[in-house]
C-alpha cells in the first residue's frame, strides 16, 4: 500500500519530496531510500494528483516520471511552473527515454535535471542534494523574515513587505493595514506611490547595506515614519523588502508644552507648528484660524517664554521638548 499524504507535515528538520510515478514498484524503492535518508515523502501516481498535492504541500523538490498515462510528466511540469505558488520548486525528471529531443523537452518543460531508468537511489539522492541547497536557503530566509516580523509586531511596530520591481504590497500586519488606509486611503496589494518611489530611489544604497533616510508623512500632529529594515526575498528584480512603520502622535508634546510654559492649548498648538517651521499662514490653515489670530497667539507665547522672536521661541521650545520627549523630530 502506498503511503498517504500527512495532514500536518513537520518541515523543521527535513526536506519534503514529492515522487510522481505510475509504477508502484518504482515508488516503493524511492520512498524507502528517501525515508531512510531522513526526507519527508509524498507520492502521487497520476499527474492530476501530483498537481493537487504540490499545491497543498509545496514540496521542496519533485521527482517526476516523464511518461505516464493521461497527463504526462512534461505537462505536469509545465503546469507546476505556470502556477506562481509552485513555480519555484525544482523538478528532476525520471525517464527511460535517452534520446536528446526527450531530454531537451524535459528541460524546456521546467526540469532542472534528470535521471535515467532504471532508477539508482544513490544517484537520485546526489542529484537532489545539489538542487535542494537553494531550497534550504530560501526556506531559512523565509523563517528568519517571519521571526523578524513577529518580533516587530510584539513591540507594537507595524510592518509591510513590498516587492521592489513593481511596488506590490506582498504582506502586512493588521496595524499596518489600518495606518495605510488612514494616511493614504490605499489597501493591499496597492502600496502608496510615495512609499514605492522612496523604496526604488534608495534601493541601490540599500542593496549595499546602507540604510536610507527614513520617509516621514505628517497628518496634523500625527506622523508616520517608514524605515527600510531588511531584504526578505531573493535579489531578482530588486527583491522583497520588509519596511517598518511607526506612528508618533505629538498630542503629548503639545500637552507638555502647555504645562511647561503655562500656555493655553491653542497657544501650545501654535508654538508646536512654529517649531515645525510653519508660517503663520500655514498654521492658520492647519488650525482653522486666520494668520492674524495666529499672530496674536504667538505674541502671547513670546511673553510667556520671555523671548522676542520666532526663532528664539522655537529654540526654547525645542530644548524643553527634547528633555521630555527625546524621540521628537523637529
Amino acid at each position: 500500500m502506498l503511503p498517504e499524504p500527512k495532514a500536518m507535515l513537520d518541515r523543521s528538520n527535513s526536506d519534503l519530496v514529492l515522487i510522481v510515478d505510475d509504477v508502484p514498484d518504482n515508488l516503493a524503492v524511492l520512498h524507502d531510500a528517501l525515508d531512510e535518508s531522513g526526507y519527508t515523502v509524498l507520492v502521487a501516481t497520476r499527474g492530476e494528483t501530483a498537481l493537487q498535492r504540490a499545491a497543498q504541500a509545496l514540496p521542496d523538490i519533485v521527482l517526476l516520471d516523464a511518461m505516464m498515462p493521461g497527463m504526462d510528466g512534461f505537462e505536469v511540469a509545465r503546469q507546476l511552473k505556470a502556477n506562481p505558488a509552485t513555480a519555484h520548486i525544482p523538478i528532476i525528471f525520471m525517464t527511460g527515454l535517452t534520446e536528446t529531443e526527450h531530454l531537451v523537452a524535459a528541460l524546456e518543460a521546467g526540469g532542472v535535471d534528470y535521471v535515467t531508468k532504471p532508477i539508482k537511489p544513490k544517484e537520485v539522492l546526489a542529484r537532489m542534494n545539489v538542487h535542494l541547497q537553494g531550497a534550504r536557503q530560501a526556506r531559512q530566509q523565509v523563517r528568519q523574515a517571519g521571526q523578524a516580523r513577529n518580533a516587530l509586531d510584539a513591540f507594537g511596530y507595524a510592518s509591510i513587505t513590498v516587492r521592489a520591481s513593481d511596488g506590490k504590497l506582498m504582506w502586512q500586519t493588521a496595524l499596518a493595514r489600518d495606518l495605510l488606509l488612514d494616511y493614504f486611503g490605499t489597501s493591499a496589494p496597492q502600496t502608496p506611490q510615495l512609499v514605492v518611489d522612496w523604496l526604488q530611489q534608495h534601493l541601490p544604497a540599500a542593496q549595499q547595506q546602507v540604510e536610507p533616510p527614513r520617509l516621514s508623512v505628517e497628518q496634523g500632529a500625527r506622523r508616520l515614519s517608514f524605515r527600510l529594515h531588511q531584504q526578505t526575498g531573493d535579489s531578482e528584480g530588486g527583491g522583497d523588502w520588509l519596511i517598518v512603520m511607526r506612528e508618533v502622535s505629538d498630542a503629548a508634546v503639545i500637552e507638555a508644552m502647555s504645562l511647561s510654559f503655562k500656555l493655553t492649548t491653542r497657544e501650545a498648538e501654535v508654538l508646536y507648528w512654529v517649531v515645525k517651521g510653519k508660517t503663520n499662514r500655514d498654521i492658520g490653515e492647519i488650525l482653522g484660524s486666520s494668520p492674524a489670530t495666529v499672530k496674536k497667539h504667538l505674541e502671547r507665547v513670546y511673553v510667556k517664554l520671555g523671548v522676542e522672536t520666532r526663532t528664539a521661541a522655537a529654540g526654547v521650545a525645542m530644548t524643553k521638548i527634547r528633555q521630555l520627549h527625546p524621540q521628537f523630530e523637529g
